[in-house]
């Protein structure tokens, strides 16, 4: 992690960097905002700001945004001045730290504001074997295209790969090109000089010469312009960029890893992508599993989030009831670890007491579950499939259910064999297939037969024709209403429409916009 500190803070400026620096940040110091700005246009760049509160704070992150930095900012200042604190929040940082510095404040602020916890906890074959593949590829300087689902964890991987490549020490720069619009994202990765266009105001690097001799990743690649996919094919070719309004090449020495939850190879066939760029980047491909295809992944992955939000709202230790672990086990998991993440979130707030059960776990409605899964999102006894179906409104008492034995590691236990990387299988002796132990083969055998029922109209058609229906189907379910359809899909609404008009182009009938949309647009 690289931070910057900004100021004199009152001369505390020496013992906070020690104590970052103890906590494996790299320190970069300047006396002035103008002296931070040119240090976050530069290469060096840096993750998070540590910034005195008697500088002009406002001023300084207008500045972020006008320059389109992102960029978490922490202000500091001496004691627990309460009104320096308010003015501070207002002006848009996101936290106040008091002076003197404490060790474990900073180190609390460091991992809250950063978010630099990056490990992959898992134990189900499926991903074991995807990460060992991973792992071996991860030393070379290889381009590597990561595919998946949303919400698998596209991003994590990526980080893997870079902790166990030579480049490890240097840096690992992201940029998600479905996030930044097309006529900034080719100044995002190239950079510009000062007077290049409206809003230059500097000379800035962009993520290529920030990410040199380090990592980049090119997060949903698909989501690029085929006319900015050209100059990405030039720099992956020459080795070399250029600046926008620059006539001087700069060469760069980058490791590429992209993401895409599309299939590139659909995309090429289609146009939408450029063959070339596709065989550049797919030196080496990785396909993620979607945790429907790693259940023996959901129990551990559901008590590391209850761990990590129940701590985080001071709510004290919280176990899961077997039969909430059976909802979890038999839901859809459309929105796969990161809706894992989120029900655990939400299962921490309702729930009372230290058992969280059946009536504090929220899951997303059948209509998203992918076509062909036998797995439902509720059962239709549960008290949650109808919360206030008791007398008066009230939540009536959870169902029994048989709960289907599980091979769950011990909560805290360390995987075997692979160290501090949060991967490995489960201490005690390996889990049964997906996950269940050896005597549940009935409840095995009983989901089998229902996704052969469920797969069997699948069979003959391909993904693309599936993803067609469902995306039609749910628009017009939705009245032609673009947003509410994205929403459902869990897509963005730029990959929406780039369906539709595909489709259109095809000649299909697609759904007119709603009554809302239209009077907006």
């Amino acid at each position: 992690m690289r931070l910057l500190i900004v100021g004199t803070l009152e001369g505390y400026i020496t013992a906070a960097g020690k104590i970052a620096m103890k906590r494996g940040a790299k320190v970069s110091h300047t006396d002035s905002i103008e002296g931070a700005l040119t240090a976050l246009r530069a290469a060096a760049g840096a993750d998070l700001v540590m910034i005195d509160v008697k500088l002009d704070i406002a001023t300084f992150i207008d500045s972020l945004k006008s320059e389109r930095i992102t960029i978490p900012v922490v202000a500091c200042g001496i004691g627990t001045d309460a009104a320096a604190a308010v003015r501070a929040i207002r002006a848009g940082a996101k936290e106040y730290l008091p002076l003197p510095p404490n060790a474990e404040l900073i180190a609390a602020v460091l991992e809250a504001v950063a978010e630099e916890s990056h490990s992959i906890v898992c134990s189900d074959p499926a991903m074991l074997a995807t990460l060992r593949l991973a792992e071996q590829v991860a030393p070379s300087d290889a381009s590597v295209m990561i595919t998946g689902e949303s919400g698998t964890g596209k991003e994590l991987m990526a980080r893997f790969i870079h902790r166990k490549s030579r480049r490890s020490g240097e840096p690992f720069v992201a940029v998600n090109c479905a996030a930044i619009p097309e006529n900034l994202l080719e100044s995002e990765l190239f950079g510009h000089e000062k007077g290049a266009f409206t809003g230059a105001v500097a000379r800035r690097l962009g993520k290529f010469e920030e990410a040199n001799n380090g990592t980049l990743l090119l997060d949903e690649l698909s989501e690029m312009h085929p006319r900015l996919q050209a100059k990405l094919l030039r720099a992956i070719q020459e080795k070399e960029i250029d600046r926008i309004g620059s006539s001087q090449p700069v060469k760069v020495n980058v490791r590429l890893i992209a993401t895409s939850n599309r299939n590139l190879e659909a995309e090429v066939r289609s146009g939408n992508f450029r063959e070339d760029l596709y065989f550049r980047l797919n030196v080496f491909s990785v396909a993620i599993p979607s945790l429907r295809e790693r259940p023996a992944d959901i129990p551990m992955i559901a008590e590391h989030f209850l761990k990590k939000y129940a701590e985080a709202n001071g709510l004290g230790d919280k176990r899961l009831t077997e039969d909430a672990m059976l909802m979890l086990k038999t839901h859809h998991w459309r929105g796969n670890v990161r809706e894992l993440e989120n029900t655990m979130h939400r299962a921490v707030l309702l729930s009372r007491g230290e058992e969280v059960g059946p009536e504090a776990i929220m899951l997303t409605s059948k209509m998203l579950a992918p076509e062909g899964s036998a797995q439902a999102s509720i059962p239709s006894d549960s008290p949650v499939a109808n919360p206030f179906a008791g007398p008066g409104g009230t939540v009536p008492a959870a169902a029994s259910q048989p709960a289907v034995p599980l091979a769950v590691p011990p909560q805290g236990g360390q995987p075997t064999g692979y160290g501090a990387t949060g991967y490995g299988p489960p201490k005690g002796g390996k889990p049964g297939p997906y996950g269940m132990a050896a005597n549940s083969s009935a409840a095995a055998a009983a989901n089998a037969g229902t996704s052969g029922a469920g797969l069997a109209a699948l069979i003959g058609r391909t993904v693309a024709d599936v993803e067609r229906d469902l995306i039609l189907e749910t628009l017009t379910h939705c009245l032609g209403n673009r947003t509410h359809a994205a929403n459902i899909l869990g897509i963005s609404i730029r990959t929406l429409r780039n369906k539709l008009k595909q489709y259109g182009d095809e000649g299909r009938s697609v759904p007119t916009p709603g009554n809302d949309e239209r009077a907006t647009a």
